[in-house]
């Protein structure tokens, strides 16, 4: 939900995006159909009718689960972004599945380890962790090589009333792991 005040008159626009780190893209799509004087109400509108896909801060509701598709990219600021924003949230049950973020060069090792740094820092029901750099970080969660595997475990474990983030580079192929929660 975000507040905008307009020559004086408020207005509040209710997306369907997911987490706050998305406020800076809202203001940047009000700011642009301003600047080509597109009404406001159809501004408005435009955004509160946006359905996010293409698993990019994407919301699923399966049954009594929740599941946060954010697994088209992932570098370590929006990692870390996900992560907190999914912390936040007030849940019971609050379970990532994460992906390696692949392409960074000779960071790589690094900035997964300060992914699990972060992860740590916080109470999760359970943290997966798939492929990447992650095989070679020290920690005590669980890992698997590959989507598909995580989603033959994932399909056995009969989650309910559950918050997910599954999150990952695009090459991770995330998204078999949201298909079976």
């Amino acid at each position: 939900m975000v507040d905008l005040i307009d020559k004086s008159v408020s207005h509040t626009i209710q997306t369907n995006l997911v987490g706050d780190y998305n406020l800076p893209n809202v203001l940047c799509a009000v700011s642009i159909g301003k600047y080509f004087n597109v009404p406001l109400r159809k501004i408005i509108s435009a955004i509160e009718t946006y359905n996010p896909g293409n698993s990019r801060s994407q919301m699923v509701n399966k049954d009594t689960n929740h599941i946060i598709l954010d697994a088209y990219n992932a570098n370590p600021s929006s990692m870390k972004l996900a992560i907190e924003n999914m912390a936040q949230m007030k849940a019971e049950n609050k379970v990532l599945f994460l992906g390696g973020m692949m392409e960074l060069g000779l960071d790589s090792l690094s900035e997964h380890q300060k992914i699990i740094e972060l992860i740590e820092k916080n109470k999760w029901k359970k943290v997966i962790l798939v492929g990447g750099e992650f095989e070679n970080v020290h920690h005590t969660f669980t890992y698997f090589n590959s989507a598909e595997e995580a989603a033959i475990w994932a399909a056995k474990q009969g989650f309910t009333n559950t918050y997910f983030l599954v999150k990952g580079s695009r090459s991770m192929h995330m998204e078999k792991v949201a298909e079976v929660l």
